[in-house]
């Protein structure tokens, strides 16, 4: 599996559209956490450095093919040019008059961006036919292709998987980083290999625990997936996130786990509140005892020494999804002290994007201290699943 890079297009004065994952969390109109973008610029600045014009196009939300000013790319525009240091131009729609003549007024090392791909019906659609005709349109405002939103390979939408096709494409460079990420992950991992997953629902994370059950040594649960896995083993978990019907499940998991000689850990002890609330009265329980009218919302002090204890010696590490409400400061620490001991831990360290990069981000902890931050979210996930990703088998074609 080869993809072309950069530096295997020629793209002086050419018009090159990136598809970047610029998908950033919103309140209104400001921008809360900018990681996605400023992960976007090393691609773009390589392209405009080298005399492109560059037409950047993303999806933000889910407005589901109508046009919704609530996620409108208007505020990523402006973020996007503070960090590029030149104003970044943002058409009114995505192929229409205005991103025609956006694109056209475009010198060499000047960037656009298009309007929410998602705006329009058929960057989604399940019909051929219908995805094609946009895709001919996209395609059509560009002479090159450059895929570079790694969040978003693993959808079968237009601009990742029909456009590459219509033109002459590479692989930007964050797909690259993050596809040689999963690769050492995958195939050739240090160990022990410990793998840390969390977040709210266990059926998200099916596939990705029946894979991982025949690569790691050690997986370590926590988060709102935590009381599913409790149940399974015969808890009562009172009002914490239950997925009744995936206990069997689970149940299976546990059994596959101890018959592979993988070590399972679950919390020894859980924050359990009255009530979803940031400022919710709560206790330290034992996992295995958790009153009937309380919710877990963090793991327990024993928990983070125990956790920091199974990562001390790891010498790979994938995390993906938090230990608990790390929005709510009160409920924060679990999520923390994973992360410190993913820095401690001095192997290498990868972070599955989504919630647990904007944790890293919220608690001010040093990017660079962790091997690597994934922009992926779902799509990595699939890639650990064993999956096939539709935008990187078009980078490959």
């Amino acid at each position: 599996m080869s993809m072309r890079t950069l530096d295997d297009l020629d793209v002086k004065g050419r018009r090159v559209l990136v598809r970047a994952d610029l998908n950033v969390p919103l309140d209104g109109e400001t921008i809360t956490d900018d990681g996605r973008i400023r992960a976007s610029v090393p691609t773009i600045k390589a392209l405009t450095g080298r005399g492109a014009k560059v037409v950047v196009c993303a999806h933000l939300g889910r407005p589901k093919g109508q046009v919704n000013p609530k996620y409108s790319l208007k505020p990523v525009s402006a973020r996007l040019g503070e960090l590029l240091g030149q104003d970044v131009a943002c058409a009114a729609d995505v192929v229409g008059d205005s991103a025609v003549a956006v694109v056209e007024s475009l010198q060499d090392g000047q960037v656009a961006l298009l309007e929410n791909l998602r705006y329009e019906p058929g960057e989604e659609s399940k019909d051929d036919a219908e995805r094609s005709a946009f895709a001919q349109k996209l395609a059509g405002l560009a002479e090159l292709y450059v895929g570079d939103g790694f969040g978003a390979v693993h959808r079968k939408h237009a601009s990742v998987y029909d456009v590459p096709k219509l033109l002459p494409h590479a692989a930007g460079g964050l797909v690259v980083a993050e596809v040689e990420v999963l690769r050492t992950l995958t195939e050739k991992p240090e160990r022990p290999y410990v793998v840390v997953l969390g977040g709210a629902k266990v059926s998200d994370k099916l596939g990705v625990i029946a894979n991982l059950l025949t690569k790691v040594d050690r997986l370590l649960i926590g988060g709102g997936m935590t009381y599913t896995f409790l149940k399974a083993q015969g808890h009562e978990v009172g009002r914490s996130m239950l997925q009744e019907d995936q206990v069997d499940q689970v149940r299976g998991f546990i059994q596959d786990a101890a018959e592979r000689g993988v070590e399972l850990v679950l919390p020894v002890d859980v924050l359990a509140a009255t009530h979803f609330d940031p400022g919710a009265e709560h206790e330290v329980v034992e996992a295995t005892a958790i009153p009937a009218d309380r919710e877990g919302l963090d793991i327990g002090p024993r928990t983070r020494e125990l956790f920091a204890a199974k990562l001390a010696d790891a010498r790979t590490v994938f995390w993906n999804g938090p230990m608990g409400v790390f929005e709510f400061d009160a409920f924060a620490g679990g999520t923390r002290a994973v992360a410190e001991a993913l820095i401690g831990s001095g192997g290498y360290t990868v972070v599955g994007g989504g919630d647990s990069g904007a944790a890293i981000r919220k608690f001010g902890l040093p990017e660079d201290s962790f091997s690597h931050i994934s922009t992926g979210g779902g799509a990595s996930l699939e890639y650990l699943e064993g999956k096939s990703l539709p935008g990187l088998a078009a980078l490959e074609e």
